[in-house]
């Protein structure tokens, strides 16, 4: 029996960095009535909420190192664990791949560090559009040309395929596995009881951690069907 349903957000529940729509907010709203939902994200807990528009749940933010919750109504961020990085290393090193792969023409910032130290490197550009993110790299195959590189280079960091077009790097503790466990024996549920909902099972997947630690899980392939996905759990 089942009692907490984590979901994963950009390509389960939504396009990348879109809306949450009104025919998946009535999928978590049915859910809701018999189980207990968490988000668990590669984003930032706050940046999840408002994609989410506020939609009231729990979230796990960057792979485990932000907490919040819905108090009296409004967001609050109750944990933040903070690791900092060598930002001119991360600079370096990524400048260095976009010049050996062909990457030098990016939107925005080269590289993204997020404040509990998590580091994106948007091969794209952080103010790249949505669409040319989505067209980009749908089956990763051109990041996993980089992946084994990318791997040595920052060994020291748990590495991931991240979004639509961007490697995602968090110290080693932090993963979605580890987070949901450590959520779950705070709260006082069984890992039999847990359900995870998401679309990058593969290795180096956001997701992947999940598939490794055992946990039962649900893969979308299609977030516009998540309403067919989950329906045997209404």
């Amino acid at each position: 029996m089942k009692r907490l349903i984590c979901f994963d957000l950009d390509g389960t529940l939504t396009q990348h960095r879109s809306p949450l729509d009104e025919k998946n907010k009535a999928v978590l709203d049915k859910l809701g009535k018999k189980y207990k939902l968490l988000m668990v994200g590669a984003g930032g807990a706050e940046r999840i909420y408002g994609q989410m528009g506020q939609y009231p749940i729990d979230i796990l933010g960057n792979y485990g190192m932000q907490e919040s919750k819905i108090v009296d109504g409004k967001f609050v961020l109750v944990r933040e664990e903070v690791a900092p990085v060598d930002q001119a290393f991360f600079i370096e090193q990524c400048d260095y791949l976009r010049k050996k792969y062909g990457y030098t023409e990016f939107k925005g910032e080269a590289v993204e560090f997020h404040a509990t130290g998590m580091v994106t490197f948007p091969l794209l550009g952080t103010k790249a559009d949505i669409a040319d993110k989505v067209a980009f790299d749908p089956t990763r195959e051109k990041r996993k040309v980089l992946y084994p590189e990318v791997l040595e280079i920052f060994k020291d960091f748990t590495v991931y395929i991240g979004g639509s077009s961007s490697f995602d790097f968090s110290a080693k503790r932090f993963n979605k596995y580890d987070a949901i466990m450590k959520y779950a024996e705070e709260n006082g549920y069984a890992k039999d009881e847990i359900l995870y909902v998401g679309d990058d099972f593969g290795d180096g997947g956001g997701d992947s951690h999940v598939r490794l630690g055992g946990m039962d899980y649900v893969e979308i392939t299609d977030y516009r069907k998540l309403d067919e996905a989950m329906s045997v759990y209404y």
